[in-house]
């Protein structure tokens, strides 16, 4: 097991991973809590080297089981998303006016060919899948809020979604299986 000292989260807090979402995720055994988002007080950086060195893995190839697909996505957040807060940041205050001007640029770079929706992730995404590009893993009907799964539904592997909007934040989705 890695060594959880160096995690820089509050004292009484953990990573552990998710088996079912295949993600990394926050627990305090003393309150039985657990979050997605790292808890308040969390020294980020050491968060980040901490993440980047036990919990980064690879893209590696699956069977998609039946009727689901695979995607990736940037999320960039704002001050009325459901949860205003992320890895990146304990509080988001940006505007959504000033999350869309920020993700239409990330959008405008990987149509350039100057980074991928992935590379991105890595450093931009709000959502903890950053450690993993922002993939998802597989997914079917249902298991999404619906505007999220309505665009990865509509794309073809290897297609990138505009500007996706849902009360989680706003999105670049890529399809890849």
């Amino acid at each position: 097991m890695a060594d959880q000292s160096d995690t820089g989260l509050p004292p009484g807090w953990e990573v552990r991973h998710s088996n079912s979402k295949h993600l990394p995720y926050y627990f305090n055994a003393a309150e039985k809590n657990s979050r997605w988002e790292p808890p308040a007080g969390t020294d980020t950086e050491k968060l980040k080297l901490y993440m980047a060195r036990y919990h980064s893995s690879s893209l590696e190839a699956q069977p998609a089981p039946p009727g689901k697909i695979r995607a990736a996505h940037l999320l960039v957040k704002h001050n009325q998303s459901r949860r205003a807060s992320s890895w990146r940041e304990a509080e988001i205050t940006r505007s959504k006016s000033d999350a869309e001007k920020i993700i239409r640029d990330y959008e405008a770079r990987i149509h350039r060919g100057e980074v991928s929706l992935g590379e991105l992730a890595l450093t931009e995404s709000d959502c903890s899948s950053a450690r993993k590009r922002g993939d998802l893993g597989y997914f079917g009907r249902g298991d999404m809020q619906k505007e999220f799964e309505d665009a990865a539904f509509a794309l073809k592997p290897g297609q990138i979604s505009g500007l996706v909007d849902t009360a989680s934040g706003l999105h670049l989705i890529e399809r890849i299986e």
